[in-house]
């Protein structure tokens, strides 16, 4: 069975993808970038925030695909500037640092909004429900 997350982003449908899609067991979270709640950019020019950010979105929609961040086996961090990679891994690591998934850092050109300095992905598998403590 192949279930929807949608963020409820305009852009879903404009571009023709979910926010998460979850097929049995495993999630795949899409590029998430640091939106705010209203809309706009959530915290411009400070990778720390915005990967702050792309963390709650990601926890979102991993919660509404019935599960957690810690079930997130891979993330992937894109930066528009690597050398500012200490902040997002601050940021990945508050939230990560006891789950340890598998992990990227990769630096791209940009992004479709000049003000994202930061994007992330995540994967996730869900426990069986019945082996779960």
């Amino acid at each position: 069975m192949r279930r929807l997350v949608s963020s409820g982003s305009y852009l879903e449908p404009e571009i023709g993808f979910s926010r998460a899609v979850r097929v049995g067991h495993v999630v795949a979270v899409s590029g998430t970038a640091p939106i705010a709640p209203g809309g706009g950019t959530s915290g411009v020019g400070d990778v720390y925030a915005q990967t702050k950010r792309c963390l709650e979105i990601i926890g979102e929609a991993l919660r509404d695909a019935d599960c957690d961040l810690s079930d997130v086996i891979r993330t992937r961090v894109m930066l528009t500037d690597a050398r500012q990679w200490k902040d997002a891994a601050r940021a990945h690591g508050e939230v990560f640092g006891e789950v340890r998934p598998a992990f990227t850092f990769v630096q791209v050109a940009g992004f479709i909004d000049p003000d994202w300095l930061v994007e992330l992905e995540a994967d996730a598998v869900v426990p069986d429900t019945t082996t779960r403590a």
